[in-house]
């Protein structure tokens, strides 16, 4: 069945209306494309037909192109993907001119037939380009819709028009924050800035009545009109000369030249600008080309898209029957659960929020009120919705309270002692199918169900904090944590609109065994003497959100002299890390403990505000006369954490590469243009990895030696996403 069909009524109206099937809302498809032509040919060839309406069968309009086949399509062009992907994008823009010239005389721009499209609701990338190419926009007023092209995103750029459009429409300063941040709008306010060129409440009428009395002036686009000046000037315009001089060192400085698709847009707006539009989309189209020939944006598509959405409907669910959370009980008001209990309630769980006293516990729910406050100043939450999650809110120290939750998620002090007091007292009041969580970040599931009569029901529910800002969760199995448990935390994590991971019960777990190593890592080298300046801005330059030692101030130094010691009561003999011990101890002992008291690795004003590196750093750690290469320093920040991912794969704490590279971006930012550790290695290459890893641990220890894994990989000519290396990790 095809996803457009066309329609004709008596007045001469043409609708071409896009409704793929078994889809919740349209993606195009390859096939699609020649649908949508065939339909458009159609309409135009007919002499009955004066205008066309393009509108959805949905209640929006589209989500863009299927990014399953935008991940593909470099292995889909052929012998030479290059030119196959080029041939294929300068088709689309062919079908896109089309409408946009709609039959009109080459010569005099006269005897086209309008094409307006409609938007019921939300239309996004591609699904925003195939509007942008017709002559008027129509947009229900629907203040829900989301309307933009946030392909940026997603590691590539509008590439089939929507940039060299947009920038013709609205020149470059105004369209930049749409096509460099991927900004989206409702119709209203899409219509103030120009992206949609009509919001109504009966578009599909208004659209009609616009093509029957449209006149040729009406259908011309401005940049096919002779004498066309680009708004806010050209590059070679004195104000529009400021403009990209700005733009180069506003994407550079945002994106530190990790993310080509940035720079690729911008390349390709700028020279687009000098010449006619045809010529620009061609630009346009080569600079795509370039971008999808680069892994990243295949590495970013499979990663934050395709893997993620497939994580959150439930890839790796046990098969078991529906487990969604009616009444979740949070113990421990404190910022943790405070969080959990605003995620849980703002999802419509009722939630029941138990702390030691009801002042705890109200401070506890205001936390939910402060979020709530701050919605409704940004006009994001009216007083309705704010005094609807605050309802299903009960603040308070009565462990009775919990007897009809289904759902447990503990966050008491991170004490072994605490938790198992805990885990017995409400186990004594709960329903025997309640499932219990614990929220750790560093304890043992295993070791903390033993004070479970029901270890079956026993589960880890690792959440980052902030919780109502941090997108992924981590879920921990105990050695006898039972399916329905898992079930259980997937099914939640999916109502509370967060990414899950699930892997199994090991020291730190998966995130924080991968993370600790990067900040060692950071410290390592400030008592090694490397200049603190070169070992933030290496890591800044590979992509990672925070340097190493902002990351330890930020988490707070305290606690990472806490972790060191349970580390090292834990291994004994075979704790690795006492030369960052050294480092971080002394911080402690001199009360440097980080953001939270004004002073750490950085110094702080009063309003906790960042003020540099600790100017007394360079005295107390002297810079050493020699200082090591650039890239050095990455690669070591780097193997610290990929190494880790590989052995958690090695040792089974990870049981799927999809978790791990979307569990590193989700969890700690790692490298985003990457896709994540395993995408990472696959970029670079097994040999590459291996050839690294020896060297490294050659020159400085045992931490960077080799797994057995990697090794066999590179050996083996294998990938991480190829089929036979998926199947023998």
């Amino acid at each position: 069945m095809s996803d457009f069909t066309l329609t004709k009524d008596a007045d001469g109206v043409a609708t071409i209306t896009w409704d793929v099937v078994g889809k919740s809302m349209n993606v195009l498809s390859l096939e699609g494309w020649d649908d949508l032509d065939a339909c458009v040919t159609d309409a135009l060839a007919d002499d009955a037909v004066k205008g066309i309406v393009i509108t959805s069968g949905k209640d929006t309009f589209a989500g863009g192109m299927d990014l399953n086949v935008i991940a593909k399509m470099k292995a889909m062009s052929g012998d030479d993907p290059a030119q196959g992907l080029m041939d294929g994008l300068m088709k689309s823009h062919g079908i896109l001119r089309r409408i946009e010239r709609a039959g009109m005389d080459p010569k005099t721009n006269k005897g086209g037939k309008p094409v307006a499209c409609v938007l019921p609701g939300t239309a996004l990338g591609i699904g925003f380009e195939i509007p942008l190419a017709c002559h008027r926009i129509f947009a229900a007023d629907n203040p829900k819709a989301k309307i933009g092209l946030p392909e940026i995103m997603v590691g590539i750029f509008p590439g089939m028009g929507g940039t060299t459009r947009l920038v013709r429409k609205l020149g470059a300063m105004t369209a930049s924050p749409f096509l460099l941040e991927g900004k989206l709008s409702d119709p209203a306010r899409a219509k103030a800035a120009g992206l949609v060129d009509e919001v109504s409440a009966d578009p599909m009428a208004d659209a009609r009545a616009w093509v029957l009395s449209a006149t040729d002036a009406d259908i011309l686009k401005p940049w096919d009109a002779k004498g066309y000046k680009m708004p806010g000037g050209a590059p070679y315009h004195p104000a529009g000369f400021m403009t990209f001089v700005g733009a180069s060192a506003m994407v550079n400085g945002k994106t530190q030249g990790v993310y080509p698709a940035a720079k690729a847009l911008l390349s390709a707006v700028y020279e687009g600008a000098l010449v006619p539009f045809d010529t620009a989309l061609k630009i346009e189209a080569r600079w795509f080309t370039h971008v999808l020939m680069n892994p990243s944006s295949e590495a970013m598509i499979r990663s934050l898209f395709i893997n993620k959405e497939a994580l959150e409907k439930g890839a790796n669910r046990p098969d078991v029957a529906d487990e969604k959370v009616a009444r979740v009980g949070v113990i421990g008001a404190g910022m943790m659960g405070a969080g959990i209990a605003y995620v849980s309630a703002n999802a419509g769980i009722e939630v029941v929020l138990i702390d030691r006293d009801q002042a705890a516990a109200d401070k506890g729910k205001s936390y939910s009120e402060g979020i709530l406050d701050k919605g409704m100043k940004r006009k994001k939450v009216t007083e309705a919705k704010k005094a609807e999650v605050l309802g299903r809110i009960t603040a308070t120290t009565d462990l009775q309270g919990l007897k009809d939750c289904d759902l447990i998620v503990e966050a008491v002090f991170e004490d072994v002692g605490v938790k198992a007091e805990m885990t017995k007292a409400v186990e004594a009041v709960v329903g025997e199918d309640a499932i219990f969580a614990t929220n750790t970040s560093t304890l043992p599931i295993t070791e903390l169900a033993k004070a479970s009569a029901r270890p079956d029901q026993f589960i880890g529910i690792h959440f980052f904090s902030p919780v109502d800002k941090m997108m992924l969760v981590e879920i921990i199995k105990g050695q006898q944590t039972g399916d329905r448990a898992v079930a259980k935390a997937l099914d939640y994590v999916r109502q509370i609109r967060k990414t899950p991971i699930v892997v199994n019960d090991a020291r730190f777990f998966y995130a924080n065994r991968c993370i600790i190593p990067y900040i060692n890592e950071g410290i390592r080298m400030v008592a090694e003497g490397v200049n603190p300046t070169l070992i933030e801005n290496a890591a800044k330059l590979l992509g990672m959100p925070l340097g190493p030692l902002q990351l330890v101030d930020e988490t707070s130094i305290d606690l990472g002299v806490k972790i060191a010691k349970a580390t090292r009561a834990a291994m004994g003999d075979a704790y690795p890390d006492g030369a960052v011990d050294e480092v971080l101890f002394a911080f402690a002992d001199a009360g440097r403990l980080g953001r939270k008291n004004g002073a750490g690795f950085y110094d702080y004003d009063a309003a906790g505000k960042r003020q540099g590196l600790w100017s007394e750093l360079s005295t107390r750690y002297p810079h050493a006369e020699a200082q090591p290469d650039l890239h050095e320093v990455q690669n070591r920040m780097i193997f610290a954490q990929v190494l880790e991912a590989v052995r958690a794969l090695e040792e089974g704490v990870l049981e799927d590469i999809r978790e791990g590279d979307v569990g590193a971006i989700l969890g700690w930012g790692f490298m985003p243009w990457s896709g994540g550790p395993f995408s990472w290695l696959d970029i670079v290459g097994a040999d590459w990895a291996v050839e690294t890893c020896d060297r490294l641990s050659e020159a400085h220890g045992a931490r960077f030696a080799t797994p057995a894994l990697l090794r066999q990989m590179a050996e083996d000519g294998q990938t991480f996403y190829g089929e036979t290396a998926r199947a023998a990790a």
